[in-house]
This record gives C-alpha cells, sequence and structure tokens, in this order.
C-alpha cells in the first residue's frame, strides 16, 4: 500500500506541475498584449515562455513515457499553440529561400556599440568592408559613432553608400538609394530615440524606420555595484538585487510606451515600411507585437535555424527586421562578428 500510495501521490504532483505549466504557457502567449506598464508579473511570464515550453515538452514525455495518453493530450494540445511563438526564434531550412536576382534590396540593421569606442577606425572600416561584401543596399545603425579618433566615420560610410539620414545622437540610415526625406523620433529624456528615412528605390519610395529602445539597466546596475565594492562599500546584496528588479522593470514599462509611440508613427506612413532595430525585448513581449502590428518578421517568413541576436551567455533575439506585407523577404540571415554584443541582421527582399 506504501508504494500505491507513492505512486498516486507522484501522479498527482506531476499532473500538478503539468496543469500550471500549461497554463502559465498560455498566459506568457498572450501576455504581450498587456502593457508591462500595468501589469508587470504578465510581462515577466513572457519572458519566461522558453522555460515552459522545455517544461510541457518534459511533461509530454513523462506521460507517454508511463502511458497515460489522456494526461499526454495537455502538454501536447499546448505545445501545438506554442508553435507561432517557436517560430519566432527558430525556423526549419526547409521553408528558407534564396534569391540572387538582382533586383533584389538587400538592408541590414546593426548595433555596433559605439565601434567599441576605438581610436584607430579599423572596427568601423572593418564593418563596412562586410557590409559592401553583403551588397547591402540600405543599412540601419545603432549606437554609430562618427569619430573614431582622427578618423570620420561617416565620410567614410557615405563615400560608399552615398546617401545618409542622420537621428538623434548615435541614430544613422546609410543608402545606396536616395534618401528624399528623413526625420527623428524622440523619446523624451531617454537617451534613446529612433528615426525614419524615406528612401526611393527605382521608382518606388519605402520608408524605413531605425529604432533603438530602452534598455534593461541590468548591466548599468551591475558596473554600479562593481564600482562600490571597488571602492569598498559594504557589500548589500538585497539592494542590489531590488535595484536590478526596479531597473528591469522600469525598463519594460519605458520601452512599452516607446513602442507605442513608434507604432503611431508607422500607422502615419503614407509609404510601405521596413523597420529595423534593437527592440531590446523579445518575440511575443508587448514591444514585439505593437512594434510588428500588421508588419512581416522577416525571420519567421524567410529566415532558417536557431536566431539569436545577442552574442556571448545572453543568447536572445532582440534585435529585428520587419517589413510591410506588400514586400516579399527571400532571404533572412545573421552574421556572426565580434565587434560588438550584437550581431547584425540581414534581409533581402523581392524589389
Amino acid at each position: 500500500m506504501g508504494k500505491l500510495a507513492v505512486y498516486k501521490y507522484f501522479s498527482f504532483m506531476l499532473l500538478v506541475i503539468t496543469l500550471m505549466t500549461s497554463v502559465f504557457t498560455f498566459i506568457g502567449l498572450y501576455g504581450g498584449y498587456a502593457s508591462p506598464a500595468r501589469e508587470t508579473a504578465m510581462a515577466i511570464i513572457v519572458l519566461m515562455l522558453p522555460i515552459f515550453v522545455i517544461g510541457n515538452v518534459v511533461t509530454l514525455a513523462i506521460w507517454l513515457i508511463r502511458r497515460r495518453w489522456h494526461w499526454a493530450v495537455i502538454p501536447f494540445v499546448t505545445l501545438l499553440w506554442c508553435i507561432p511563438y517557436i517560430g519566432t526564434f527558430y525556423q526549419p531550412s526547409l521553408f528558407s529561400s534564396n534569391n540572387p536576382d538582382k533586383s533584389n534590396l538587400t538592408i541590414a540593421s546593426y548595433n555596433v556599440a559605439l565601434f567599441g569606442r576605438e581610436v584607430t577606425g579599423f572596427k568601423a572600416d572593418d564593418i563596412l568592408s562586410e557590409m559592401k561584401d553583403h551588397k547591402v543596399d540600405i543599412l540601419c545603425l545603432q549606437e554609430f559613432m562618427e569619430q573614431s579618433g582622427d578618423h570620420d566615420n561617416t565620410a567614410t560610410y557615405l563615400n560608399s553608400f552615398g546617401h545618409m539620414a542622420k537621428g538623434r545622437d548615435d541614430m544613422a540610415v546609410f543608402s545606396r538609394y536616395p534618401i528624399v526625406r528623413s526625420g527623428t523620433i524622440t523619446f523624451g529624456p531617454s537617451n534613446n530615440s529612433a528615426m525614419w528615412a524615406d528612401v526611393r528605390v527605382n521608382n518606388h519610395v519605402v520608408r524605413v524606420f531605425n529604432v533603438h529602445l530602452e534598455t534593461t539597466g541590468i548591466n548599468r546596475t551591475l558596473h554600479k555595484a562593481a564600482k562600490h565594492q571597488m571602492q569598498g562599500a559594504p557589500d548589500d546584496r538585497a539592494a542590489f538585487l531590488s535595484a536590478i528588479y526596479g531597473n528591469f522593470v522600469r525598463g519594460m514599462a519605458v520601452r512599452a510606451v516607446q513602442a507605442d509611440t513608434v507604432a503611431r508613427y508607422i500607422s502615419e506612413s503614407p509609404h510601405p515600411v521596413i523597420l529595423c532595430g534593437d527592440f531590446n525585448d523579445v518575440p511575443y513581449s508587448y514591444t514585439y507585437r505593437t512594434m510588428k502590428g500588421n508588419l512581416v518578421d522577416a525571420f519567421t517568413e524567410c529566415g532558417s535555424g536557431l536566431m539569436s541576436t545577442l552574442r556571448g551567455e545572453k543568447r536572445f533575439r532582440i534585435d529585428y527586421i520587419f517589413h510591410d506585407e506588400s514586400l516579399r523577404g527571400v532571404n533572412f540571415f545573421k552574421m556572426k562578428l565580434s565587434y560588438s554584443d550584437h550581431d547584425p541582421i540581414f534581409l533581402t527582399l523581392a524589389f
């Protein structure tokens, strides 16, 4: 009887875990419709979606091994519901395409991290060389630094692209096609901003948005804590964790407001839109859903493999290229470059 009681208890707890995992998965899948400024808990659950997806896989495997088919239905149906979400960071190569037609338009987006603040210009030149090798027509840069020591990065990039639109501070769009108009989108006192540029491609005009949204603030908190520690300040772990959480929550709320602002500009565009940038947020978040709107996520359309755009230990997808439904993507990919904490992403459009 003792073994039977343990068996029943294990089955009951597994069922509870299965149900809770399924419920939290669905909350995460639809949590991106609620602004983090109002629903912080829901926004955090969205961030934990990969964990819940893995949890559903594990519970499904256990129920199948135990041949409890009726309970296996719960994680199985939940995983079926997760397919669109999984598609935002993984696409099978079977569905990717590549069309080398000369009439295609290639767009790249890259947070260059101020070229590492090096003073010789070699990083800026190497990045430009990579863009030329990939025949990039429109280049959206975040954290662009106009000067590296005595090296004029702006002039060097203009020599290769021919046209430039400058946003606030470190935002820039370079183009091989004429830029007929441009504008800046400010976010109040934030250091982050966005911009747009109307690019005339043959007989068509597209409005290219280049966006850099609020960061999480975690790195800034870590650096501040390390500085205090070097100065001999007492180690207050509770205050440190509180600061990280506070900056993280604040970042989500600020990005939500910034995303609303950019989405309004996109809805008012008189031309087809191409949206590029560093969103500092994950797929299915409020920021992602709001910015995407009716646009097409280029990776889910024509990308392949596992997609993350941050380098190092934090392998998340936070950089994106979206485009108007009237345009068609034929290839989306990233490059692994060591010049920044981000990887550059590329989209080729049939044009």
